[in-house]
């Protein structure tokens, strides 16, 4: 599945290019030292078949001696060609040195070229990290988690890779290119019009399977997106699947979206097996032709000996450069997906405060006036109005989908109240004036399914906190009745939960939660369905503690369970997105309406479980 197109008018923020430009960030120095690493290798690259040249036609040979002014200078003043035919060793040596000198080069060009690389995918991670940290809850929502880790690791690093791969070395192909064709046209200007004739060629069949690649590649890349999905989801719902015997269908799921992405890539192999095939096919008649014709050449006295082995060295030379810059064209097409794809992610637009957003005391009133929201063109909650007096405990009953997660996510500020839809308001001041950091850190939430970090016990508690000792972790887990099951295990606090808390159960999790949000000390608490996994012993016990513990706190328990809700100052009971029902227990009895059927049927139920257990 694609990620969603951007849904704003805003201009983008980056381009392809820009963006590229902003990840080389911190490794452009690398990058620039490696390039020109390469072109010195393509310098000294140059001189060998030059001194091969020299050694036949004027060393072995009986050609006279053409080298440019200094050197001409440096041959005489050592004894003149005499003296270099007496001492062949000579020749060999200059073609050591030369070799050792590029590998030099060729180290230098490697090892800034690996650091280049390898601090541009750090940059890159460590940028789309924070960015999708800031998104805005509703971003993460619409998009697939398998998916964004997908572009965050293959699409990064096949970005990396045509980087410090294609990119960079198109200045030494370049190069590469110009001294091969500055050196083989005044040795024959004719074979060297042969060899050129063959790079549109090239250029052009490149360009050609250019989109063709890119196609394909964007199906391969969209596809795996779809595998890591669901293999993520799998390995995330492992028990799920097990407790329900789903793993042959869930097999077979990914069975058939494998077969999916390997048909694609095969496709993808199909159009490059002749993308490369028409290639060597073309390379190698123009190698043909070159051998040939030279030889002919030579044979007519139009070229020595020398000059023709030189010219073939500088033509192999050319060769390679001219089908780098399609292979270039190619890797561009795959890499061009891989830009777009990350630059969704980093044009999406980050969670912005107002520019004077303040941070006042979030110890208030707090209050929803004439509130609507919905997600898409589901409307979930319509005009909601009410009031929590600083300090109360306030419940909320509802059955699934009347709103009233809905409503703490608003509060929290997860989903933004667009202005038309009405305002919540603690101490008077809009939450939509607030900072988004401010109101979350004061606001204090715990869900229905909470999520355990792959740690110990004890960061998990303690992770809202940069310091936090051993004591002030038992004291939260105290008040959420969870410190007696913790120190029953070998390690205690140090016990490692595993991914998702999978060590712990449902209750144990829940509690584990609790003790964790007690630790940041919000003058609002919010408990949404977060006692459903213990039993009704606990669950009155941990009420009782948080009643006894966090006077001055305002707690909001959002529930199922009557019982829970029971001993609230005020009890709301949405139905449908509205509130049908308002008042303290006792009220809402005397009402006879919804909160008193579904007070007696659960009464009923639990009678009967008592019955039957007896």
């Amino acid at each position: 599945m694609q990620l969603k197109e951007l849904k704003n008018n805003k201009p983008e923020k980056y381009t392809g290019i820009s963006l590229v430009w902003h990840f080389l960030e911190g490794s452009k120095a690398y990058f620039l030292i490696s390039i020109v690493a390469a072109l010195a290798v393509n310098g000294l690259d140059m001189i060998t078949p030059q001194i091969i040249r020299t050694t036949v036609d004027n060393v072995l040979g009986d050609e006279p001696l053409k080298l440019p002014g200094f050197l001409m200078e440096m041959v005489q003043a050592a004894g003149g060609v005499e003296y270099l035919k007496r001492h062949l060793w000579i020749m060999g040596l200059l073609i050591i040195l030369v070799a050792i000198c590029s590998a030099l080069f060729r180290y230098w060009n490697t090892m800034f070229n690996g650091k280049g690389a390898e601090r541009l995918v750090k940059t890159m991670r460590n940028r789309l990290f924070s960015h999708i940290q800031r998104l805005p809850f509703s971003w993460h929502m619409e998009n697939q988690t398998g998916d964004i880790i997908q572009r965050c690791t293959s699409d990064v690093d096949m970005i990396k890779n045509f980087v410090s791969e294609q990119l960079t070395s198109v200045f030494r192909i370049v190069m590469m290119i110009i001294l091969s064709l500055s050196f083989m046209f005044p040795m024959n200007a004719k074979l060297t019009m042969v060899a050129v004739f063959f790079a549109p060629v090239i250029f052009g069949y490149s360009a050609y399977f250019h989109s063709k690649i890119r196609d394909r590649f964007t199906e391969c890349d969209e596809n795996e997106g779809v595998l890591s999905t669901i293999a993520q989801e799998n390995l995330t719902g492992i028990r799920v699947v097990r407790a329900f015997g789903r793993e042959k269908y869930e097999k077979d799921r990914f069975e058939k979206q494998n077969n999916i992405y390997t048909n694609e890539w095969m496709k993808l192999c199909r159009i490059l097996s002749l993308f490369w095939g028409t290639g060597d096919l073309i390379s190698g008649l123009q190698i043909m032709l070159i051998v040939v014709l030279g030889s002919v050449f030579c044979v007519q006295g139009e070229m020595t000996a020398g000059e023709f082995i030189a010219f073939v060295s500088y033509n192999t030379m050319l060769i390679w450069p001219v089908r780098q810059l399609g292979r270039t064209i190619s890797e561009m097409s795959k890499a061009g997906v891989s830009v777009e794809r990350i630059r969704y992610i980093m044009n999406s637009e980050a969670e912005q405060d107002k520019p004077d957003a303040v941070t006042p005391d979030l110890k208030g009133d707090i209050e929803f006036e004439h509130v609507s929201f919905g997600y898409g063109d589901a409307k979930v909650l319509s005009d909601v109005s009410f009031k929590i007096p600083r300090g109360t405990t306030f419940g909320i009953l509802g059955s699934t989908g009347s709103g009233k997660s809905t409503l703490m996510y608003l509060l929290n500020r997860l989903y933004d109240l667009p202005k038309e839809n009405g305002r919540i308001t603690i101490g008077g001041v809009d939450i939509a004036d607030m900072k988004g950091e401010w109101v979350r850190r004061n606001i204090g939430m715990v869900l229905q399914e909470p999520f355990l970090f792959s740690r110990t016990i004890g960061e998990n508690i303690g992770i809202t906190q940069e310091s936090v000792s051993l004591t002030q972790i038992r004291e939260a887990a105290a008040i959420a009745c969870v410190d007696g099951a913790v120190t029953e295990f070998a390690k205690g606090y140090d016990t490692l939960v595993g991914e998702r808390g999978v060590t712990l159960s449902g209750g144990q999790k829940q509690r584990t939660a609790i003790a964790r949000m007690l630790m940041q000390k919000t003058p609002i608490m919010v408990f949404d369905d977060s006692l459903s996994a213990v039993d009704a012993q606990t669950d009155a016990q941990i009420r009782q503690a948080l009643k006894s513990k966090l006077k001055e706190a305002t707690v909001i328990l959002i529930a199922h369970r009557v019982t829970t809700l029971m001993q609230a100052d005020c009890i709301m009971v949405m139905d449908k997105g509205r509130i049908a029902e308002m008042g303290s227990h006792t009220e809402l009895m005397e009402k006879n309406g919804i909160y008193r059927r579904i007070y007696d049927m659960q009464m009923t139920l639990e009678e009967e479980v008592t019955a039957d257990e007896s």
